[in-house]
């Protein structure tokens, strides 16, 4: 991590200028960097070896030595200006994107694996990301038109987990279900319409990749179609339906207490 002794930075310092870009998706994928916000999320990072540059505020620096000792000393304006939360909690990390080829995900023999599929919103993508995370999966794989993953609303929304998995982005989901299915995995579609009940389901304890599409939209046909089986989650009282997260949950869940036992 780089740091200036003795210097406390402002919104015009060219350092901060260039971080605040990073809000930017052009140029994220430009610099191959992303910003990640907060105690949690910086912690996380730096344990993963992904920070390039810490700031944080006098503030912080007193909160959290343990963390902000390499840390570049900035004003409340300049980490205003570099978070995107109403109340910024003093610190923010430029780290380097965690992109994995799906290909050397698939080689670590990954027994649990989440498919966003055409997810458009980051803060369900950050959260769908933090679940698998949880139930052990081992890498988030964003197929399709996926929103970036490292979106300040999604890098938050998964609280530090994307640090833990393996992130792939894949354009071509077909393609990606292939790979999946190649490597042993059962391919199994959350679909609130789906012909086949998650509690009956006799497989749950197989390798399994779980697609799941957007809140709004669900998956797509063509996404569904290339499924082993599509899974509904039972309603078993008056709600409507699951939102995408909560669905998420108790898919790979299911899949992991199965594993367990």
């Amino acid at each position: 991590m780089i740091r200036q002794p003795g210097a406390v930075f402002t919104t015009r310092t060219p350092r901060v200028v260039a971080a605040r870009r990073l809000q930017r998706r052009r140029d994220r994928d430009e610099t191959g960097r992303f910003l990640a916000e907060g105690p949690q999320a910086v912690r996380e990072a730096i344990r993963a070896g992904a920070v390039v540059e810490l700031f944080c505020t006098a503030d912080a620096r007193e909160r959290h030595p343990e963390l902000t000792g390499e840390a570049s000393l900035v004003d409340d304006a300049a980490l205003d200006a570099l978070t995107e939360t109403v109340n910024p909690q003093g610190m923010v990390a430029v780290c380097r994107q965690r992109d994995v080829p799906l290909d050397t995900a698939l080689e670590r023999g990954p027994r649990l694996v989440a498919v966003c599929a055409e997810i458009r919103d980051p803060g369900n993508a950050g959260t769908v990301l933090r679940n698998a995370d949880a139930a052990g999966a081992a890498a988030v794989v964003f197929a399709g038109d996926s929103v970036d993953p490292y979106n300040g609303k999604a890098v938050r929304a998964s609280a530090g987990s994307l640090f833990h998995v393996d992130v792939v982005r894949a354009r071509d989901t077909a393609a990606t279900v292939a790979a999946l299915r190649a490597a042993g995995l059962q391919v199994l579609a959350a679909d609130g319409y789906g012909d086949t009940d998650l509690f009956d389901l006799a497989t749950l304890a197989a390798p399994t990749a779980w697609l799941f599409g957007s809140e709004a939209h669900g998956l797509p046909e063509e996404a569904k179609a290339l499924a082993d089986a599509r899974v509904r989650v039972p309603l078993l009282g008056g709600a409507e339906s699951l939102n995408l997260a909560a669905a998420a949950a108790v898919c790979l869940y299911s899949s992991a207490k199965a594993m367990r036992e």
